[in-house]
């Protein structure tokens, strides 16, 4: 994608990495930029060769949301701009769950509104130590979207969910570590390294067994045990099948390292 896209996107050694690239609206979502995001990750979808994504923001944000002056600018027709621009973003939302790839989200500066959303609709989400966390929502008069009711209920539970969506106060990047909303908190500047070593790892490692794993964590939740129990046999029986199961039990044989996939 050519450097002055919206979002940019390079893919290499199984590695996508998507950044969005709106800096001087702090990455805000509007219509262009939503449609750019959602045909990327939906045609991510259908690489097989992608291993892991990555997504961060350029500038000084990973995304302050949804574009405000878009807001404005709809007047009495909000209802139906808004409307068409969640639409787009609800794309974005699904098409990152239905990746078989993990997606880390790499966040610094403000995660506020829309961006709170697609943060924590990635697997993992490494924060730089002035990232922040903000719902963002009432006070605009309105709900979240984007998941993030969804997200935030089983990260924190209904209680303390309704609580910070509802107060909607900033949480800086130690305090969101704290609640669990993310893995790990580095130093600004070690953030992209911090992302770029996830990935690398994550893209080492067995590619079936992991798109089974996000599956299966994901609908832990709202599963039968007994379900549960089904979907664990049938994915360990489908990886048992794969080059990569029979490195990884040659590996363990041999006491060393597996090399999964090809390198």
């Amino acid at each position: 994608m050519p450097e002055q896209g919206l979002v940019l996107l390079t893919i290499k050694h199984g590695i996508a990495r998507v950044t969005l690239n709106r800096p001087d609206r702090l990455n805000a979502l509007d219509h262009d930029l939503a449609l750019a995001l959602a045909n990327t990750f939906e045609g991510l979808e259908g690489d097989p060769a992608t291993r892991v994504v990555t997504l961060m923001g350029s500038g000084r944000a990973f995304m302050a949301g949804g574009d405000i002056a878009v807001f404005k600018a709809a007047g009495n027709n909000a209802p139906e701009t808004i409307g068409r621009l969640i639409g787009l973003f609800h794309r974005i939302i699904r098409a990152i769950r239905r990746l078989k790839a993990p997606v880390v989200a790499g966040v610094h500066g403000a995660a506020a509104g829309g961006g709170l959303g697609l943060a924590l609709a990635c697997d993992f989400v490494i924060a730089s130590e002035d990232a922040s966390f903000v719902p963002a929502y009432t006070k605009l008069g309105t709900n979240p979207d984007g998941g993030t009711t969804w997200t935030v209920t089983r990260l924190l539970g209904p209680q303390r969910a309704l609580e910070w969506l509802m107060l909607g106060e900033a949480k800086d990047a130690r305090a969101a570590m704290d609640m669990g909303l993310v893995n790990r908190v580095v130093p600004k500047d070690a953030l992209a390294g911090e992302v770029d070593a996830l990935a690398r790892r994550i893209a080492s490692g067995p590619v079936t067994a992991h798109a089974s794993l996000k599956r299966l964590v994901d609908q832990a939740l709202h599963t039968s045990l007994d379900a549960q129990l089904d979907a664990e046999r049938d994915g360990f029986i489908r990886a048992a099948g794969t080059p990569d199961f029979r490195e990884g039990v040659q590996a363990f044989l041999e006491r060393r390292q597996p090399q999964f996939g090809d390198k």
